[in-house]
């Protein structure tokens, strides 16, 4: 199980830039992006047309009647004719045009008072009492006759107002339509860009994982691989969907708001400002900690990930050795130390979200306050109560944009976080890919003094020298880790040796394309692997070279027709879970059909009857005399039965050549191939690893017992009887 993570820090990539590369992602759907942006920046600003429609109706026409009216003799839509004169109200009055006697309207608590004069200064305390209006300033007093202005009397002055009231609804109306039809244009054409986006990251991340070197694969669990391509990219959507949008819109949201709130009043906007700087300082120390916590919880799910996959294909093992125990203690402690970090996470956005946006909003709302504490709320003093509305209410705006923004800072760095780790995948070096395809190579291989080591450790190959001339059939035989699988990988180059040279057709492989160089290879490995679909798409790989009649022909030449007929459809029988509903030899069968199918140079059956039973085994006997016609064919025996008829067998041992020669040849010689073929048979069920290593182990009890260790060839050959009695 893996339990670690064997991952390099994301740091090194953030290094690189993160988000640099992201807005180069961005920028190849940058229409769609300017698009929806736009609609964004539209919506934003009918949305902040709301207050300054609120001010217009509540000081033009709501409290305007407070402003002294005039009689006048032109005709207009604003007149009011009361107690048979006509009058108009002051602001609505033409430079030249000529003014009457003034009356004025005072409120006083909830009622109005109409006096036969102008008043000078109306801000001030008011009293009404005996028909006297006062009205009392800091430096002044003034008194005059007034009366009470009964309702429906007052709602005369209101009648040239109805218009003004309706139009201005109507154009809240109008802005509310624009900015739900923007609204909508925004959230729909960010999520297309973000899903394209994905679309594109997750697809370049896929298919640099088709470029890495078998090597990498090694180190890393398939589960991790899977949480970059999945998780990982994810959760980079939401950066483009939720979080791009919530700081766009806040930004232009908080742009507007400050224009508005110094239109309104600078001295008060300017004391507002101190908002921008705390919000500035918090996003980055809440990052601080917040990139600590999602680089861990996003790396303890890519290993949750890894121990569900392992877990899932291991499960007959797991059942079979009662591990349940211990492998639901070693997902508990990840699952655990994920929780941990995760309410961390939680609990550093409590903070941040509710507790930072109230304390901000209380301390500006206090602000307000104090400032408007000994300034009067008429309609005609040192602010108007439309002013005071728009900007409590801009000021109120302004912290649904602050509390959006502190409210993604979670995505946003758990965005950067995953991005980081899935460039860290793309940046891991890869193998070019060369498109075209060269001739169909004759199969002469040669190697040269090879030697090779994984990673730096020991070799596991020396001086690997021998020669397969076309249409030759070579087999490899030794105990386990002998070099056979590693000749086979050297051959396909998926790795490369330190020493020494490969070559095909006289040509050093290492100067091919691998690409190419694969094109005329074809394996069949001890435990088949199956891809989701039919047996059909199976043998073809969904290859357009290979026919629905050359798929049949594959079958049919391996004996896989007899052996699948009682599948109720054939070769279109579906194939699910690697092949689990088949049977092992079924897929073995399916796995050399493949071979075959591909016609390739060069063949290598990696150990391709140990898991076919003794009828099925016979089925392609002929077929493997068939396949290996016309190409050089290497066997990984198990069961050296098997190879008695290769052109060549080489025999193994500690990554070196110890023989070669045809099975008549080594039998002749008596050494470590005779012993081997010898003790398989004793043992019947024995393969060709377990004879070489009950050889080895013999040798090594020799080399104790005897001063002198006698050569290979002269040790004397053990007998079935022997082996036995051993």
């Amino acid at each position: 199980m893996h339990t670690e993570e064997l991952e390099q820090p994301v740091e090194a990539v953030k290094a690189k830039n993160v988000g640099r590369r992201l807005w180069q992602y961005a920028m190849k759907y940058k229409v769609s992006f300017i698009v929806a942006l736009l609609m964004l920046t539209l919506s934003v600003a009918a949305e902040l047309t709301a207050p300054f429609i609120a001010k217009a109706i509540i000081d033009q026409h709501i409290l305007g009647i407070e402003q002294p009216y005039y009689e006048t003799n032109t005709q207009s839509k604003y007149n009011v004719t009361y107690e048979d004169h006509t009058y108009k109200r002051t602001d609505r009055f033409s430079p030249e045009e000529t003014r009457g006697e003034g009356v004025h309207i005072i409120q006083v608590g909830t009622s109005f008072y109409l006096t036969n004069e102008v008043v000078p200064n109306p801000a001030g305390t008011r009293e009404f009492n005996d028909g006297i209006l006062t009205i009392t300033s800091r430096d002044q007093e003034w008194q005059g006759e007034a009366r009470l202005l009964p309702l429906k009397e007052m709602l005369v002055f209101y009648e040239p107002e109805v218009h003004g009231i309706i139009k201005w609804l109507g154009i809240y109306l109008l802005m509310l339509a624009i900015s739900i039809i923007m609204s909508f244009g925004k959230i729909l054409g960010l999520q297309t860009a973000a899903n394209k986006v994905i679309r594109k990251l997750r697809g370049d991340i896929y298919a640099h994982v088709q470029r890495l070197p078998i090597p990498y694969f090694d180190n890393l669990p398939a589960g991790k691989v899977v949480s970059r391509i999945t998780n990982d990219t994810e959760a980079v959507k939401d950066l483009f969907v939720a979080v791009l949008s919530n700081f766009t819109s806040g930004i232009i949201t908080i742009v507007g708001i400050y224009t508005a709130l110094f239109i309104l009043d600078a001295k008060l906007a300017l004391m507002s400002l101190i908002l921008v700087p705390i919000l500035i300082a918090w996003i980055v120390l809440y990052r601080k900690y917040a990139t600590q916590f999602n680089t861990i919880i996003r790396s303890r799910l890519s290993s949750i990930n890894a121990i569900i996959n392992e877990s899932i294909q291991g499960m007959p093992v797991i059942r079979a050795f009662r591990r349940e125990k211990q492998t639901m203690e070693e997902f508990e402690k990840l699952n655990e130390d994920y929780l941990t970090y995760s309410n961390k996470m939680l609990s550093l956005n409590a903070l941040t979200s509710h507790n930072l946006v109230t304390v901000l909003r209380n301390l500006s709302f206090a602000a307000v306050l104090w400032y408007f504490g000994g300034a009067s709320l008429t309609g005609s003093g040192i602010i108007t109560l439309g002013v005071l509305y728009a900007f409590t209410d801009l000021l109120s705006r302004i912290f649904q944009p602050i509390t959006g923004m502190v409210n993604q800072l979670a995505k946003l760095d758990q965005s950067i976080v995953s991005a980081g780790r899935a460039f860290e995948l793309m940046d891991e070096p890869g193998e070019d890919v060369h498109e075209g395809s060269m001739p169909r190579y004759q199969g002469h291989v040669e190697f040269d003094h090879v030697s090779f080591a994984y990673k730096g450790e020991d070799y596991v190959l020396k001086n690997i020298n021998f020669e397969a001339k076309p249409g030759e059939t070579v087999a490899l035989v030794g105990h386990t880790g002998s070099g056979k699988s590693s000749i086979m990988n050297l051959l396909f180059r998926f790795y490369d040796p330190q020493k020494g040279e490969v070559r095909i057709d006289g040509k050093r492989i290492v100067d091919t394309p691998k690409q190419w160089l694969r094109e005329h290879m074809g394996i069949v490995l001890q435990d088949p692997y199956l891809f989701t679909g039919t047996i059909a798409s199976n043998v073809s790989l969904g290859d357009p070279r290979i026919s629905r009649e050359k798929v049949e022909a594959a079958l049919k030449a391996v004996g896989a027709d007899r052996v699948l007929k009682q599948l109720p459809k054939g070769m279109d029988e579906p194939v699910i879970e690697k092949g689990s509903t088949l049977s092992a030899g079924q897929r073995q069968l399916i796995s050399f059909a493949r071979a075959l199918a591909f016609e390739p140079a060069i063949l290598i059956l990696d150990e391709a009857t140990a898991n076919i039973d003794t009828e099925t085994e016979a089925l392609i006997q002929d077929a493997l005399d068939v396949l290996k016609r016309g190409r050089t064919t290497f066997i990984i025996a198990h069961r050296l039965s098997t190879i008695r008829s290769a052109d060549k067998i080489l025999v193994l041992h500690r990554g070196e050549i110890v023989e070669q020669g045809t099975h008549d040849e080594l039998m002749a010689i008596e050494g470590r191939y005779h012993r081997m073929y010898q003790l398989q048979l004793g043992g019947q069920a024995q393969d060709a690893e377990q004879a070489a290593d009950q050889v080895e182990e013999m040798e090594e009890e020799q080399d104790t017992d005897e001063s002198n260790t006698s050569n290979a060839k002269t040790v004397p050959p053990l007998s079935a009887s022997s082996v036995s009695a051993t």
